[in-house]
Order: C-alpha cells, then structure tokens, then sequence
C-alpha cells in the first residue's frame, strides 16, 4: 500500500478565503446574546425550574433549544420580565 501523499488537514486548519473574512467580519459586528438556564431563571424569579418550563409552553417566555435538547432563555429578555413584575 502506497503511502498518502498529501496529509488530510481539518477545514478549521485551511488557510482562510476572503469569504470566511466577510463571514468572521459580520459575526463580529453581533455581540453574542447571554443565555440562561432554567435553574438561574427560576433563582432570579425565586420561583422552581419547572415553573420556567411551564412558562415557556404556554408563551409566557420565548426559549432557544440547545443541540441536546435543553432550554435556554435570553437574558435581556428575562432582564424586562423582572422588571415589568417590579414595576408591577
């Protein structure tokens, strides 16, 4: 059997294309939104993490789903909720 010629290299280790500097350049531009979990919603409401799952079923508040399945809540968002409750 011949050897490889050519080593494989990972894509994350090719050299960089002007489009990935246009892509790398619009992500620079979007600060990254804090997410939170449902433990760290419920300790800010003082409320249990399953009371924040109900919340996001029935639209109370939006949530992003992970990879693996689990919620993740916007903190700005989270930030007004708390506020709003204050105010109330």
């Amino acid at each position: 059997m011949k050897p490889r010629e050519t080593p494989l290299v990972p894509s994350d280790h090719m050299p960089p294309t002007d489009h990935d500097d246009a892509r790398d350049a619009e992500r620079a531009d979007e600060e990254p939104e804090e997410l939170l979990t449902p433990s760290e919603v419920a300790a800010m409401f003082r409320v249990n993490p399953k009371t924040v799952t109900r919340w996001h079923r029935t639209g109370k508040v939006s949530a992003i789903r992970t990879l693996g399945g689990h919620r993740r809540f916007k903190a700005s968002e989270i930030r007004r909720l708390l506020a709003q409750g204050e105010g109330a």
